[in-house]
């Protein structure tokens, strides 16, 4: 391996290491529960039906200007 392959291997595995190191720090602050919620599919299920609908009735709102311009009905 050349010295700039080591070199940038090395960096890499610093910055591994420091992220291992604040993900332990973060479990030990949130005592796990963050993790743990995530795990159990807390946040799986979960959608923003809010943002679903909005584009829903952009996209109705779309095709029937489209519609309306090729002459047909729009509802």
């Amino acid at each position: 391996m050349s010295e700039p392959a080591k070199k940038l291997a090395r960096q890499a595995e610093e910055r591994l290491d420091r992220v291992a190191k604040l993900a332990q720090q973060f479990d030990k602050i949130t005592e796990g529960r963050f993790s743990d919620l995530v795990k159990d599919g807390r946040f799986a299920d979960q959608v923003d039906h809010g943002v679903d609908r909005g584009r829903a009735d952009a996209r109705r709102a779309e095709q029937d200007a489209r519609r309306q311009e090729s002459g047909g009905s729009a509802a």
